[in-house]
């Protein structure tokens, strides 16, 4: 989106990769914050988007964070972090960006501490930051989660069963990618924006089934049944899959309504959340091309 807007940019990885027109990559290691401020000379806004593996957040988000806020500082450039909603912790009712960063588990705690350094960095006047939050996102390019990616989607594709994590038929609030980088290039050129958090905007929530049924009646296969994984399998795959082990923290997220409020955004800001039938196909054709 900001190549096309015309920007030139320069997408920070550990293993780099070929040029695309308007797109240079580079291959570092973004905690290394020499590194990442020689990188960052002359941006605009630095984007931060990059995680480490799900079971290695606690010690190694940190070092990440401090070496954005580095180069935040150093170059003067807006950072803008992609957030989720881990923070919250167990809220009854829907997610709003006014609510106490208050969660008890490991990942929900760094994830909090990750905005709480920015948003004071910039409340200090040293940075200048924002930070978009987005649930569960899924569309093209999606691969990884597997909420409704790689464990479901090549499955539906075939007309196969998938399973679910948690309750199925919970309301469950799904952003799509496009949108998250809508917002992502969005709110780095509103000052307004900077300085606190907001929502992506995102469609009404569906459950599990729902979505399974709107993307395999896309994709000409369904009906598709959906399994609730049950606890016993669980726990089995836990011992192999230290994925699998850490969803333990956020299975609140699925065993019951995960409902967010974007109207904050929507209420100061142009982008809107695609509609689902658009994303629901974009994704299909996506995984069909994929396959």
């Amino acid at each position: 989106m900001l190549a096309e807007k015309g920007y030139l940019v320069r997408v920070v990885t550990r293993s780099g990769r070929s040029p695309e027109p308007g797109i240079e990559h580079v291959a570092l290691d973004a905690t290394d914050s020499r590194q990442l401020i020689e990188a960052s000379q002359g941006a605009a806004a630095i984007y931060g988007c990059a995680a480490p593996p799900y079971h290695r957040w606690a010690a190694e988000w940190p070092p990440l964070a401090s070496s954005l806020c580095a180069a935040a500082e150093a170059t003067g450039a807006v950072l803008v972090m992609l957030g989720n909603l881990y923070g919250y912790g167990p809220v009854d009712g829907p997610l709003t960006e006014d609510l106490p960063l208050v969660a008890t588990g490991p990942k929900g705690r760094v994830r909090a501490a990750v905005w709480e350094q920015a948003r004071d960095l910039h409340e200090q006047g040293r940075i200048r930051a924002v930070e978009v939050r987005a649930s569960d996102f899924f569309g093209p390019g999606v691969t990884d989660g597997g909420h409704l990616a790689a464990r479901v989607m090549p499955r539906l594709l075939r007309g196969k069963p998938v399973s679910a994590l948690g309750d199925p038929d919970a309301p469950h609030s799904w952003t799509y990618l496009p949108d998250v980088a809508g917002a992502l290039v969005e709110v780095a050129g509103e000052e307004r924006a900077w300085g606190r958090a907001w929502h992506v905007p995102t469609a009404p929530a569906l459950s599990a089934r729902q979505m399974v049924d709107r993307l395999a009646a896309q994709a000409g296969t369904g009906p598709v049944a959906v399994r609730r994984l049950s606890p016993a399998v669980l726990g089995i795959a836990s011992v192999f899959s230290p994925l699998i082990r850490e969803l333990k923290e956020i299975r609140y997220q699925f065993d019951r309504p995960f409902v967010v409020d974007s109207s904050a955004y929507e209420a100061e800001f142009a982008v809107r959340a695609t509609s689902v039938d658009e994303q629901v196909k974009a994704t299909v054709d996506w995984w069909r091309d994929r396959s």
